[in-house]
């Protein structure tokens, strides 16, 4: 393993399990499952993919990397997009609707 990896790995907490599906006895005879939870994000990431668990922990790795990766991208201001002239006109009328229901009820109850 290379020190970057070495690094990332000594920030998270490795859980290793049996795993589960399909593989005969020797799926639930060893922990090759590994689970590895980022301490300073709490981003959990987890691989049963392979029968050994090293291959499984060097696979959660690179998954973990790209969920930092993601979690590190800036996401773009939005910018709002003007309301349609029609659209603006329809909620005016229905405003006018209901003012002139509560008028009609208001002449009713006099």
């Amino acid at each position: 393993m290379d020190p970057e990896e070495q690094k990332l790995l000594d920030e998270c907490e490795v859980q290793t399990f049996k795993s589960s599906g399909k593989g005969g006895q020797h799926v639930q005879k060893t922990d090759s499952a590994v689970r590895l939870i980022h301490r300073p994000t709490g981003l959990r990431v987890t691989c049963q993919e392979e029968r050994s668990q090293f291959l499984n922990k060097k696979i959660c790795l690179e998954k973990l990397r790209k969920k930092l990766k993601d979690l590190a991208k800036k996401k773009k201001k939005r910018i709002p997009t003007k309301k349609p002239k029609g659209a603006k006109e329809k909620v005016l009328q229905e405003k006018r609707k209901r003012k002139e229901k509560k008028e009609r009820r208001s002449v009713v109850e006099e």
